[in-house]
């Protein structure tokens, strides 16, 4: 199963995931985080844990999987999962971790402090999902709604959502260049722009 969702695993990548696993098994690690996935990640037809966030659960675009994070890797939950607890406590264990771990934002003064970066993190990303960290954008922004872009995996920034084309331009450009910019390594999750709203997601939109 584990080959399976973390896809061709070499011999020796395989034999750092099954030491992962055992060092779960034995308590070393025990702490679950929801990871952003597009919706062709390989682990969602494996039986992976997922909630759809984007799309649908026919169709998905992006989805939040929940896994152990391990020095080596993220061990994925999966379904067989459930049967030791219920999907409630372990999305609520996982939001509370999400919650404990601190990124903050920097605000970019090349653009009159307008786009606001949070990245470099391993869990950058996924705090779009949290209200309390999108409450301290609208703060620091002083706007009613957002544009969050969240190309890949430890990477996120923010800007007003204001009718400002020139500026929106410059973010379609920081996103895109993070978006097909692979030098660091960071997984792709979507090329999307969400509409953030008292702390929530209320929508988005496709960069194609």
């Amino acid at each position: 199963m584990f080959k399976k969702i973390f896809g061709n695993a070499s011999k020796k990548e395989q034999q750092n995931i099954e030491k992962s696993v055992e060092q779960i098994k034995q308590g070393k690690f025990n702490k679950i985080y929801p990871i952003l996935k597009p919706g062709n990640w390989v682990g969602i037809q494996q039986g992976a844990l997922t909630q759809t966030l984007l799309g649908t659960p026919e169709n998905p675009k992006v989805v939040i999987a929940y896994g152990y994070d391990t020095p080596d890797n993220f061990i994925f939950l999966t379904q067989k999962d459930l049967e030791k607890r219920s999907s409630g406590d372990i999305i609520n264990e996982a939001y509370a971790n999400l919650e404990n771990f601190n990124t903050e934002f920097t605000p970019s003064k090349q653009l009159n402090n307008l786009v606001l970066t949070s990245s470099g993190h391993d869990f950058s990303s996924e705090r779009i999902l949290l209200k309390s960290h999108m409450d301290k954008a609208h703060a620091f922004l002083n706007a009613e709604e957002l544009i969050v872009s969240i190309p890949r995996r430890r990477c996120m920034m923010v800007m007003p959502k204001i009718p400002n084309r020139d500026l929106l331009q410059t973010f379609i450009n920081l996103h895109k260049n993070a978006w097909i910019d692979d030098n660091y390594g960071n997984p792709q999750i979507t090329d999307v722009f969400f509409f953030v709203k008292s702390g929530k997601i209320v929508g988005s939109m496709p960069m194609k």
